[in-house]
């Protein structure tokens, strides 16, 4: 593979990273009440969930701001992957204790998406090291 194609690797999962984490963010910050119904969970105030909406909305525009110029952002890049992989084992032990109170595929999918996204982070920064 050129170093063309690691990069444009490396951008298509940062592409897919900031969609799932505006469309989470958004959710969380505008409509926490919708989503907490949606998933069947117990109930809880809106603002335990505004403040992440907002951090993954930052988080988002973080990762358009490293897709547009990914050139010597590999501390980012590193962060980003932690808090994906953090994140998804967090969500994955919440769900094998039995935590969730809600429907399962609503804990199951962000569980699968983060592992994955911080599986291909791994490996598409590991690819494009070369401009990182």
């Amino acid at each position: 593979m050129s170093n063309n194609d690691n990069v444009q690797m490396l951008k298509m999962v940062l592409i897919i990273a900031a969609i799932v984490s505006l469309v989470y963010g958004f959710g969380f910050l505008f409509l926490p009440g919708i989503l907490t119904k949606l998933s069947g969970g117990i109930l809880v105030e809106g603002s335990w969930l505004r403040w992440s909406g907002g951090v993954l909305i930052a988080w988002a525009i973080g990762t358009l701001m490293v897709y547009k110029k990914p050139e010597k952002q590999h501390i980012f890049l590193v962060s980003l992957t932690h808090a994906h992989l953090l994140a998804g084992l967090g969500l994955l032990y919440s769900w094998i204790r039995q935590e969730y109170s809600g429907a399962t595929w609503f804990v199951a999918l962000p569980t699968c998406l983060l592992l994955i996204i911080a599986v291909l982070l791994l490996w598409s920064r590991n690819k494009a090291k070369e401009i990182l």
